[in-house]
This record gives structure tokens, C-alpha cells and sequence, in this order.
């Protein structure tokens, strides 16, 4: 096999680790795409890579399970999306999965988590709602509740952003 996933290996614990390749490849891909007729082939360039090493490398990264998604992250309020509510759902465990999937189809809907409740806090599904306004937000948490016959939740309105950015995982200057 000729391609990048050829060169991967297991550790002696039987984990696979990448390459320097495919890490510094991940670290020029976590922040922002070039806004260009062709990024991947500028990415490559300022890599010292063709192309085609860019984009094989990102499609085995993908199909070996390293990368799940690639896409874009809007800033909400600069879309027209002034408001935005943390709604944390008291969802019965064995409901769990219908009752995420059904909210997470929800286009105002950006993420998604089921988390454990605790004694103090019994919320154990977490989704960020975007919306033109509170009342915007609130209308939408109400029918999500009602189209998943979830009636206890509460909502978190942001006040202010004091950062907002992707994980950082492998650093441009120092792939390690």
C-alpha cells in the first residue's frame, strides 16, 4: 500500500499513531480554511506538499476514523443570530436516544451532549439553541419539548462571549 495510511504504526500498547505528516497536516486544517478558489492546494503549498498529498492524507485520516466531520463555524451573531440558550433536558435514560436524535435534527440546534445528571442539577441532555432573539430561543425550546414530550428543562442565555475556538490539537510550529 502506497498511500499515507501506509505509513501509521502501533505502538507497543497496540495504539495507532500518526504520522508527522498527518499531524501537521491536522494542524494546518484546526483553524481557518483560506478563503481562495483552491485552499487545499495553498495549504499544500505552505506545506510543501502537492495536493494530492494534502487531500489523500485528509480522506485516510477521515476513513481511519481521526477526523469525523470537516465543516464551517459561523459566528451566530454576525448570521443574524443575536441570541443563544444552553438547554439542559431532564430526558428518561431510556428515551435518551429518540429524544436526542429528534432535537439534534433541529437546524437551530448546534450541539448536541448527553451528560450525567447529579443530585443538585438532574439535566442529563445538553443542546445550544440559536435564535433572533430570547423569545426566539424560547419558542423553539418550547417545541422541541412539546414534539419530544420532554416538559422539564431549563435555558441558559450567553450574556457575553468571552472565547469561543476549536481544540487545538496539534500545534503549526510543533506537530508533536
Amino acid at each position: 500500500m502506497d498511500g499515507p495510511e501506509s505509513k501509521c504504526f502501533i505502538n507497543h500498547i497496540g495504539q495507532i499513531m500518526l504520522t508527522e505528516l498527518e499531524k501537521n497536516v491536522i494542524a494546518q486544517i484546526q483553524g481557518d480554511m483560506p478563503v481562495c478558489e483552491r485552499p487545499y492546494l495553498e495549504i499544500a503549498r505552505k506545506m510543501g506538499i502537492s495536493e494530492d498529498t494534502l487531500l489523500e492524507t485528509l480522506k485516510s485520516l477521515r476513513d481511519r476514523g481521526f477526523i469525523r466531520r470537516f465543516g464551517a463555524t459561523l459566528k451566530h451573531q454576525k448570521s443574524g443570530y443575536a441570541a443563544n440558550a444552553m438547554t439542559a433536558w431532564n430526558v428518561p435514560e431510556d428515551r435518551m436516544e429518540e429524544v436526542g436524535t429528534l432535537i439534534a435534527q433541529n437546524r437551530r440546534v448546534s450541539h448536541c451532549y448527553r451528560r450525567n445528571p447529579t443530585d443538585e442539577w438532574p439535566y442529563n441532555l445538553y443542546t445550544m439553541i440559536h435564535g433572533k432573539s430570547e423569545d426566539d430561543c424560547r419558542e423553539i425550546a418550547k417545541a422541541l419539548s412539546e414534539a419530544a414530550g420532554v416538559s422539564d428543562y431549563a435555558m441558559l442565555f450567553s450574556i457575553r462571549e468571552l472565547k469561543k475556538t476549536s481544540m487545538k490539537y496539534f500545534a503549526e510550529d510543533d506537530p508533536s
